[in-house]
């Protein structure tokens, strides 16, 4: 077929303006980041039972026989619990899932009976699934769930140091500052799309937001890469103009890139159940919102601060990343 693969339809080549409208873009990046900071605080995230605590069960039928995960969960969200995580796990006493047992964990509603609450969740249990066996019923409080939220926390602030350390080392520190705006800006506007879509935060958010640090650091990576061969290269362009340069070589690469990754996504989100939708569209959020600052926040600081031509810093041999290869 004529035209296929789709990826030739891709120029090989753009001169795209970019630094053109980097004021504008960084203005509206201004404006998003500082909404999101006041939406983590009002409304705020909604919590999911990793950080706010609640209680969990196991449930289990007698060998041989299924629990239907779907209408577990089903039955106790109907109750208006808040989140519900249901998750099929192996038969006590042997190493096999059979499909007969699971736990099921929940939140409890503040000022509740925590025992009413349980006894409630399990008669609509029974009636959704017929008889089962309840067992290792245990409560999660507030304390051990704001601990959980503190280390989630200092897992987030810690890649990001780590990820301005590599590139200061990498580079000169204004690349190492631009990363850092651009990383600052990527987790915070997840964090409002969160808000916004009243997603709940959990665990699995977090995975999501620590891998969309580590794609939005690749992808501004190899900006930098090929920002750095062209000032060595073109010695006496304007720098606004090695910046677009370098971001048209790359643009088709990280369109590729992206492109492809939001499609695997798009079908994680679709066909894997509720229990990874929120970490899809959160991680689907983050790969455009950090290709997006690797443009318009982490370049532009460049061009601000501007960088040194001819000096030691550009006389070093770069470091070759095979991600960073000309598309």
């Amino acid at each position: 077929m004529r035209g296929w693969p789709l990826i030739k339809l891709l120029p090989t080549r753009t001169n795209l303006k970019f630094v053109r409208f980097s004021r504008a873009f960084g203005a509206l990046s201004a404006v998003l980041v500082i909404a999101s900071i006041i939406g983590c605080f009002y409304p705020g995230l909604n919590m999911g039972i990793d950080f706010r605590g609640g209680a969990s069960l196991e449930v289990s039928k007698p060998a041989g026989q299924v629990v239907a995960l779907d209408e577990l969960r089903g039955s106790v969200r109907d109750l208006g619990l808040g989140d519900v995580q249901v998750q099929g796990i192996a038969r006590r006493g042997t190493d096999v899932d059979d499909g007969s047992t699971a736990i099921v964990s929940f939140q409890i509603p503040e000022g509740r009976d925590q025992t009413a609450v349980v006894r409630q969740v399990e008669a609509a249990i029974t009636g959704a699934v017929g008889e089962v066996t309840y067992s290792d019923v245990a409560v999660v409080g507030s304390k051990v769930s704001g601990e959980l939220f503190t280390s989630g926390m200092l897992a987030l602030g810690l890649a990001v140091v780590l990820m301005f350390a590599y590139i200061w080392f990498r580079f000169e520190p204004q690349f190492g500052f631009g990363t850092i705006a651009g990383l600052a800006h990527d987790v915070i506007l997840v964090f409002g799309l969160i808000v916004v879509l009243q997603l709940e935060f959990s665990l699995n958010t977090v995975a999501a937001i620590l891998t969309v640090i580590g794609y939005s650091m690749n992808d501004t990576v190899v900006v930098f890469d090929r920002l750095r061969e062209n000032l060595r290269k073109y010695k006496t362009m304007p720098l606004r103009e090695v910046i677009d340069l370098s971001i048209n070589e790359t643009l088709s690469r990280t369109i590729i890139t992206g492109v492809t990754a939001i499609m695997v996504l798009a079908a994680l989100a679709v066909f894997g159940g509720e229990a990874l939708f929120g970490f899809s569209i959160a991680l689907m959020a983050g790969i455009i919102i950090g290709t997006y600052s690797s443009v318009y926040v982490a370049a532009p600081i460049i061009l601000l601060w501007g960088v040194k031509r001819g000096g030691a810093a550009d006389d070093a041999t770069p470091v070759k990343l095979g991600m960073a290869s000309r598309p």
